[in-house]
Formats: C-alpha cells, structure tokens, sequence
C-alpha cells in the first residue's frame, strides 16, 4: 500500500532538519568504518529512491557517479565507494547534496501516484532508520571531538526517580510471532509462524544507570565468570571500564550527550552498551536476556500495560541471534539484499530508542547489530525463567 506524498515528504524533510544544525565539515567527519558522515546519509537516503523507484521507471540518474559515491552494500547495483572510506567523499559538496536531493524529491513526487506503492513505503521506512543512524554516528564523530562539542546545546532534564523494578509472569504456550495482517513491516518481520515458550517473567522497565553502576563497583568488568569468553576478550582488547561515553569525574562519572557532557544521571535508562556487557550485568544480577520470542508476546499481551519503557528510550537487547524465520525468502532482485544477507553474527534487540523517529517501531520490528556494538543507543531489560 502506497503511503500519501505528504509522508514522504514529512520523512524528508525530518532528515533537513536534523542535519540543519551541522557545518559541511560536521557532515564530512567519519569517526570510525561503522559509521558514516551526515552528508553521506543525506544522498544515500536520496539514492536509494532513485535506484528503487525512479530508475526502474525510466527517469535518467541525477548524476551517473553518485551510484558508485551512494551506494551502501548492493552488489547487485554495481561497485561502490568502501564503507570505511566514506568520509574521503568531499566532492560532491554539501551544496550539491541538497541539490541532488531537491532534485530527486521533485520527481518523486511528480511520479508518486505511478510508483511502486511497497517500495515507495519501504524507502521511507529506510531513510527513517538513517535518520536514526544519522544522529547515533554523529553522537560518536563528537565524543572523539576532543572539545566534546554539543549537537545542540542544552541542559538534559533528570529522568524522574526510577520505580523499584517489578516482575511481570507470563504463561507463555504456543504464540504467533512475526508480523501479519495490513500495514507496512520489513520483509525479516515474517512469515508470521508459531513458536513454544516456556513461562517466564519480565521486568517491567529497563536496567538503569544507577543499577549498572553497582555492577561496576561489584567489579563487574574485572570478573570473567559474568561474561561470554568472546565478550570477555572484546571487553580486555577495547580497555572497557563502563559503557561507551562514560568518563570518571573524580568519583562520579559524567556522560557525553548530543547536548554535551553532563553528570550521570543514575534515574535514566542504561545505554550505549554492548551486547556482551548486557548479558553480563542480566547474569550477575542473577536473571538473563529476554528472548525475542518472550519480548514479542509480552509486548502484545494483554498485561504489556504493566511494561513500561517498551518502545524507548532504549533498544533492548535479547539473546536471540538475528536469523530467519521458517519460510523467509528475500524477494527477488536488489531489495532483496535490505535484510537476508545479514543473518549471520549479530544479535536482535527489540523496542527503540530515543533516536528512533516516532511511528517507526511496533511489536514485530527486529533491529540487529554484532554483539560487540556499543555505538548504537541500547540497553537491556531482565528477564527470569518461569518456575515458582
């Protein structure tokens, strides 16, 4: 089903916005291969709409070389620019990127009614993820900043107090898991497919700051029983003290933000942690990760009204792998290449975050990232077996 122009152009003009307060030497940094320069994010999105849906129907590329420049991880659309080498793209300028931009939005939307409808939701779905991407990569190139500039200056309000974590029982039984029915979902959210879970119990918030400190001064990151051998080594080669954008002050810590250092604020929600760090405070606390199976039925259950924090301010973590579902098949072509090829090595967290753009997630969305992440912005929530 074809989402309205106004839509698309919402989503577009979100990602202007966004990148307004940035200079062009903002948009060209690249802090590490993982991420990519604000400017690249811009023509990318730009790209994929006229790769997906203006090039196939017959309209002539803005410019032939920004299919080698724009181009993320389609083999089947031809070579590109490598990942890690992004931030060397200065020419074309900032400038010429809006304009190409302006350019391709125009003829969106003099085409808009002639398109695709699935794909035309799919790239608004995808420039949506971007602008998620755009303002977590950004929040990394200004931490190694070593003036520790702000994205927009202002003084993080304090999270209110943090209830007593509670638990939620489930009963489990057999589930529907996946999506199904109308409305858009990304073609790894299906086939909707039944699966077998045993009872088990949920906190009803996230971990938070001040309850990750104690694992900290417990000599959480000393202790290698907590950890899985491959997260133990990534935690000594990485020098991990605490999660990504802490720093010591003294006795306390503070924390870099998009609006600049801050004191740690124990009442928030944890974040910016690794799939590995999550899993080792979930077993010194005596619980576990949720499954993605357990996160999906408690986020539909009639009780999910106790779950607070479900949709942000953090992704969470679960223990599953990120793998296919029975009977997924990646469509045919190019697109096909969006999900499928990714099945392999990294984790499914669930929720959103706080970058998320509002209306982006649901109940069977899969986010996944390698389990050594720690740039995105993720957290984790307990979860228990179900025996009395």
């Amino acid at each position: 089903m074809r989402p309205p122009l106004r839509d698309f152009l919402d989503v577009r003009r979100q990602t202007l916005r966004l990148a307004e307060p940035l200079s062009a030497d903002d948009a060209m940094g690249q802090s590490m291969p993982d991420a990519s320069p604000a400017k690249w994010h811009l023509a990318h999105t730009t790209w994929f709409f006229e790769a997906f849906l203006l090039g196939p129907a017959g309209r002539p590329p803005h410019r032939e070389e920004f299919n080698y420049l724009f181009n993320s991880y389609y083999e089947g659309l031809g070579p590109r620019v490598d990942r890690a080498q992004r931030g060397l793209i200065s020419r074309p300028t900032l400038p010429e990127v809006l304009a190409y931009r302006q350019a391709v939005e125009e003829a969106m939307a003099e085409a808009w009614e002639d398109l695709p409808g699935d794909l035309a939701a799919l790239g608004l779905q995808h420039e949506q993820q971007h602008q998620e991407l755009l303002l977590t990569d950004l929040k990394h190139l200004l931490h190694l900043n070593p003036m520790r500039p702000a994205y927009l200056p202002r003084v993080p309000a304090p999270a209110p107090a943090a209830a007593p974590l509670a638990w939620l029982r489930f009963d489990g039984g057999l589930a529907r898991q996946g999506h199904e029915g109308p409305g858009f979902a990304f073609d790894h959210e299906g086939p909707a497919h039944q699966v077998w879970l045993a009872p088990f119990h949920l906190a009803d918030r996230c971990v938070t700051n001040g309850e990750f400190q104690a694992f900290i001064r417990a000599g959480g990151y000393r202790e290698p029983r907590w950890w899985h051998a491959e997260g133990w080594a990534w935690a000594r080669q990485g020098g991990w003290e605490a999660p990504l954008y802490w720093e010591r002050a003294g006795a306390d810590w503070r924390v870099f933000t998009l609006g600049g250092m801050a004191p740690l604020d124990p009442e928030a929600p944890l974040g910016h942690v690794s799939f590995y760090e999550a899993a080792a405070f979930a077993a010194w606390s005596g619980a576990r990760l949720p499954t993605e199976g357990e996160w999906e039925f408690a986020a539909r259950a009639p009780s999910a009204g106790g779950l607070r924090e479900l949709y942000g301010p953090v992704w969470q973590w679960t223990a599953s792998p990120y793998a296919p579902y029975p009977g997924f098949r990646p469509p045919e072509g190019a697109v096909g290449e969006y999900n499928g090829k990714f099945m392999v090595n990294q984790m499914v967290l669930r929720g959103g975050s706080a970058f998320t753009p509002p209306g982006h997630v649901r109940a069977t969305y899969r986010n996944f990232f390698p389990p050594q992440s720690r740039w995105q912005l993720a957290g984790l929530r307990l979860a228990k077996d179900g025996r009395p």
